[in-house]
């Protein structure tokens, strides 16, 4: 009994620390991503949640893609600060697509994300539309 206590305090003394730096972006992701775009980002094409694996990359490539990755409602809406969101974003783009990329893209910043977030989209599919038309433009098929 005495040792179970010692366990789920320790447990508990370590949730709280963690939380209290944010954690880290995949346990972010994991924890306000996951539940759509799934673990590996596959997420499920057939009901419109975009696989982002060799995808996400490409979106840095186009007019307004880089905004629309922090502007969609899911990254504009989360709980998570802006510090968390930029740091996540740049850890997706790594993990998901590392090589669609284009070189020399910035990682995304605190103040970007906030001013990004400040402006929210009114036609999430119309510019998801736009973006995937000036992508296939460029001779990049992303559906």
């Amino acid at each position: 009994m005495k040792r179970s206590i010692v366990a789920l305090l320790a447990t508990l003394a370590a949730t709280q620390a963690f939380a209290a730096g944010g954690g880290s972006p995949k346990v972010n992701y994991m924890l306000h991503c996951s539940g759509c775009h799934g673990p590996a980002g596959a997420g499920n094409p057939e009901v419109g949640i975009p696989d982002m694996r060799g995808a996400i990359g490409h979106f840095l490539k186009a007019k307004h893609g880089r905004e629309f990755l922090i502007q969609v409602p899911g990254t504009s809406q989360t709980s998570m600060n802006d510090a968390e969101v930029a740091v996540m974003m740049n850890w997706m783009l790594q993990q998901f697509s590392a090589a669609e990329v284009p070189a020399g893209t910035p990682p995304y910043t605190e103040q970007e994300v906030r001013q990004l977030r400040a402006n929210r989209l009114a036609d999430v599919p119309g510019r998801r539309a736009a973006i995937i038309g000036e992508l296939k433009a460029q001779g990049i098929s992303i559906e």
